[in-house]
């Protein structure tokens, strides 16, 4: 629901901070008050166009703030984590900036965001019913998705959803694999070739890697034996006399002959030889071993070459890495496969297009059939909501038309519109069209009577519902707007004593002037003000005892 709606600089508004409370709240005043400003501030608010005569004279820029708290699990919460936008808590700051040259910025919670989403967020949390600017029940992409709501059809969508999806996959690949197979049809002849070409070489997953470490081996061998034999050398000297090896042999003999004589002292020296004279014996161990095994054929590493220029020329060939060629034969293989086998696969997959076709239409007709059911009970109601609110000549009809096929949906097969006929005879059509605006004012009251319960819109606000009736008909419109507040928030602008007189709350707005400036000011009405309020939308000008009695009698 609205909590506050707060504007400084708006027309002929300088600073006004409204509160709201849940049921019914009436908005009156004399004509050219400035009650429809209110109303242009709550839409600039909820993201409408900006425009640079909304600003006050005088002032720069104009701004207004509306407070929402919707109620848990609204769809809003859903809407907004889409967007990626997060809430500390379950109350939500709309809030619009326009500078006197008619540029705006918009905010949410004090985060940046764009009109238009702010707009969609509005949309999720208020409907505004007037004479010149309706949304909501007007639009006719949301009429299916009302008479669902309705029909308590919402688990039967979800399921046919879900069929859709794989009808939809279905298709999706026999499209495709009847494009590859005719693609592998037009290069069947370069295929097989390829193929052939790929075959002889049979390249197999990380072998490139192995043939480049064994090729840079074998290229560099004769360098690698000469490194080692030199090292061997070094380590064991010409002929066995002088080296590395020798020396710690003839350290340890020296240190030998005297280390009784030096106590403890030298073990740690004599030990840390003696670890070096048997490091350096398994190094040459390990240096023998290798030269010997070292592979230096002539003709192994003419074949490894080979092997490995063919893997480039077959990866430059068909213009891919060379480590890949083993996905590329395979990918081949599977395009010549398919056309050996293809005829046998899309048969295959035409059954499955065919058997989830089936399913989604037994499904779409069983939706339908719901939503035709509820529709005539639907039209019932409503039309019975008609006469009382001064209609009796018009009907209401949802019509359900059956879609061709390439326009079914997720959604089914039907597309549903809320059609009206205003006199008897006249052939029905869309409600935005046939309805002059005080009888679509009451239409839209009637639907949202029938609606409210499943409506997640927790705010409606009309603006002159009751334009050009009286007595009683002005009653049945003020008796209905009550029961609907029954089941959420409503705001209405009335002239009509008889709907004001069914309010809960009533807020009255006024225009005063100090000879320079003219101001519209809102005041929250006391039961004795209301009163006299009444009273003078009774009687006009003058308030008569007779129009206080009369207001007496409304007010009950």
């Amino acid at each position: 629901m609205l909590l506050t709606l707060t504007i400084s600089n708006v027309v002929l508004i300088d600073h006004l901070e409204l509160a709201f409370k849940d049921g019914l709240c009436v908005l009156t005043g004399e004509t050219g008050a400035g009650k429809s400003i209110l109303l242009d501030s709550l839409g600039l608010a909820l993201g409408a166009r900006a425009e640079s005569r909304l600003v006050r004279q005088g002032a720069d820029k104009a701004s207004v703030s509306a407070v929402f708290a919707p109620a848990a699990g609204h769809p809003v919460f859903a809407f907004l984590e889409e967007h990626d936008i997060t809430l500390e808590d379950d109350t939500l700051v709309f809030r619009r900036v326009v500078n006197a040259d008619g540029r705006s910025r918009a905010y949410l919670n004090d985060l940046p965001v764009s009109a238009n989403l702010l707009r969609q967020a509005g949309d999720l949390l208020v409907e505004v019913q007037g004479q010149f600017e309706q949304r909501g029940l007007l639009d006719q992409s949301n009429h299916r998705n009302l008479l669902d709501a309705v029909s308590h059809t919402d688990p039967l969508v979800r399921e046919l959803s879900g069929i859709w999806d794989q009808w939809r996959a279905a298709v999706k690949e026999r499209k495709s694999a009847d494009e590859k197979l005719a693609q592998a049809q037009r290069e069947e002849t370069f295929l097989r070739h390829a193929l052939e070409e790929l075959d002889a070489l049979s390249p197999v997953e990380r072998e490139l890697g192995e043939l480049v470490t064994q090729r840079q081996f074998m290229m560099h061998s004769e360098k690698l034996i000469s490194a080692m034999n030199a090292s061997i050398v070094d380590l064991t000297g010409d002929n066995g006399v002088g080296g590395a090896e020798n020396a710690l042999v003839d350290a340890l003999r020296h240190l030998g002959n005297v280390a009784d004589r030096a106590g403890d002292k030298l073990k740690p020296v004599i030990d840390a030889l003696d670890r070096a004279s048997f490091e350096i014996q398994d190094a040459l161990a390990g240096l023998q071993s290798l030269s010997q095994d070292l592979d230096i054929d002539p003709s192994r590493l003419q074949e490894i070459e080979e092997r490995y220029f063919l893997y480039q020329d077959l990866a430059r060939k068909h213009r891919v890495e060379p480590e890949t060629l083993p996905q590329l034969r395979d990918e081949i293989a599977t395009q010549l496969d398919l056309i050996d086998t293809g005829n046998a696969h899309l048969e295959k997959l035409d059954k499955r297009c065919e058997e989830t076709r089936k399913l989604y239409a037994l499904t779409a007709e069983k939706l339908s059939q719901a939503r035709h059911r509820k529709a005539l009970e639907l039209d019932a109601e409503i039309n019975a909501e008609l006469p009382p609110l001064k209609l009796e000549r018009a009907t209401f009809k949802t019509e359900i038309e059956n879609l061709e096929e390439d326009q079914w949906s997720r959604q089914g097969w039907d597309q549903v519109s809320f059609l009206v006929a205003t006199n008897s005879g006249s052939a029905p059509g869309p409600l935005g069209k046939i309805a002059s605006g005080g009888e679509l004012a009451r239409f839209l009251l009637a639907l949202k009577v029938v609606m409210a319960k499943v409506s997640p819109i927790g705010c409606l606000v009309f603006d002159e519902v009751d334009a050009g009736i009286g007595g009683a008909t002005a009653h049945a419109v003020g008796e209905r707007l009550s029961r609907l507040a029954g089941e959420r928030q409503i705001l209405v602008i009335t002239h009509s004593p008889q709907v004001a007189a069914k309010g809960s709350h009533h807020l009255k707005v006024a225009k005063s002037s100090d000879g320079n400036q003219t101001t519209t000011t809102v005041f929250t009405l006391s039961p004795e003000d209301r009163r006299e309020e009444v009273a003078r939308m009774l009687s006009g000008a003058e308030i008569t005892n007779e129009a206080r009695a009369a207001a007496d009698s409304l007010l009950g």
